[in-house]
């Protein structure tokens, strides 16, 4: 970390607060003017360090400190840029091949409700993420959603919010189920075992939303016509999937194992997916297939949003505002800023959130490690606040545009924090009361 320059006070300082503040109004009301959330992200994230920038050429100080703070945030930027590249990739693969055509089929031709539907989407998005990560799993079940019915708000807003939760949540009990939970495991605040202890905390809190949510479902079936013809999975759809899950594995192992980022074994996976197209290309059969096109379709607004929002937080972290962080553990406590950090979370998107903490590496008491599960926790679960909270919101408002929106998620928001308070209920008596999962390393 660089030497900090406490630049908060400053014209720089204020001035890129002021741009941060108005960056995010206009990702916020993404509904009521109409300019898509990655404009304001990127103009504000590029734009603060440009003011950077100036003031250290204005100033005639050594750009050096400035230099490392950029290299370091275009690794931490790349590194989830690329990887999501790669499983936005896939999904669009899959959707080509039939793949969720086929799901949607074999779920609506069994006659299965709204209610039901809207369990099994939010059961699979909790217990796919933990593997998957979160992103990933949304992502993956939003296009589900829009399968089985494409018209249906009433089904399709509580559907995405019971998804975006169940990823959140499911990602939040996993070293790799979120980018967050996978930043403290790397830092060391917590041992692989110990994620899992958060299982009851995360599993109750998604519950008591989805039950809530589900009161809002309608009643019936989505529209089905006996005529409807059996959809099968294309040619090469099978082997797609397979692909897919062992391009999973691969970031994971490059991560844990290999000392590379995630990121390369996603890379890997891609370059696996293009040489089987390759391959199926100059086989003998009339299938042509073109992994360009699949990367053609990819949501690159929720790319460039991800960009734009992490380089604006780290151009906060280097004039010194993330500072204030450790200020407040000392004022407050480790307890009740954990739980804030949750809501934070949900405003600022829960990556850089994390990634403030973590830098400004807070003294949490002589609990420090229920601490670091308490905050791994409310980053994860509390990004579901507000739609654009966590990666998975994101990437669901990318995928489910003009349908999952800030206004249509607002007016559901109170169920998501109905089963925040209670995932924090779950964790004191686990953690603070019963002491089952603290200090086991």
């Amino acid at each position: 970390m660089h030497d900090q320059l406490h630049l908060t006070t400053t014209w720089v300082g204020i001035l890129s607060l002021i741009i941060f503040i108005v960056g995010y109004y206009f990702i916020a009301t993404e509904d009521k003017y109409h300019i898509n959330k990655a404009k304001p992200a990127l103009l504000a994230g590029t734009g603060i360090f440009m003011l950077i920038g100036l003031y250290f050429s204005l100033n005639g100080l050594d750009g050096h400190s400035l230099e490392t703070e950029v290299e370091h945030l275009i690794v931490e930027i790349a590194g989830i840029f690329f990887f999501l590249m790669v499983a936005m990739t896939y999904i669009e693969a899959m959707i080509d091949r039939g793949v969720f055509s086929a799901l949607r089929y074999n779920l609506v031709s069994k006659g299965y409700t709204y209610k039901k539907l809207f369990w099994i989407t939010g059961l699979l998005a909790f217990f796919i993420s933990p593997v998957a990560d979160n992103l990933t799993t949304a992502l993956i079940l939003s296009t589900v959603l829009l399968t089985i019915d494409k018209e249906n708000k009433s089904f399709l807003v509580p559907g995405a919010i019971n998804i975006v939760v169940a990823a959140n949540a499911g990602g939040a009990w996993s070293p790799f189920g979120d980018i967050t939970t996978l930043m403290v495991w790397v830092d060391g605040k917590g041992a692989f075992t110990e994620f899992l202890f958060l299982f009851p905390a995360a599993v109750l809190g998604w519950g008591i939303t989805a039950f809530l949510l589900s009161r809002f479902v309608p009643e019936g079936t989505p529209p089905f016509s006996a005529d409807e013809k059996k959809v099968e999975i294309a040619e090469g759809g099978k082997t797609i999937i397979g692909l897919f899950a062992l391009t999973i594995a691969l970031a994971v192992l490059s991560h844990q194992v290999m000392h590379l980022p995630a990121m390369w074994g996603m890379m890997f996976g891609l370059a696996l997916l293009k040489m089987y197209v390759y391959k199926i290309n100059v086989g003998p059969t009339e299938t042509q297939l073109n992994a360009f096109s699949w990367i053609a379709k990819i949501e690159n607004d929720t790319l460039l949003f991800f960009f734009g929002i992490l380089a604006a937080v780290g151009g906060l972290h280097f004039l010194g505002f993330l500072e204030y962080f450790t200020t407040l553990y000392q004022e407050f406590g480790a307890t009740a800023v954990n739980i804030g950090v949750g809501f934070l979370s949900s405003i600022v998107d829960n990556v850089p959130v994390m990634s403030a903490v973590l830098k400004a590496d807070p003294n949490m008491g002589a609990d420090a490690q229920s601490q670091w599960m308490l905050v791994t926790m409310t980053a994860g679960v509390g990004g579901s606040l507000i739609s654009f909270g966590s990666a998975a919101g994101v990437g669901v408002m990318g995928k489910m545009h003009g349908i999952y929106t800030f206004a249509s998620h607002m007016k559901y928001a109170w169920t998501v924090l109905v089963g925040y308070i209670i995932s924090i209920i779950v964790w004191y008596i686990q953690f603070e009361i019963l002491h089952i999962g603290a200090h086991l390393m």
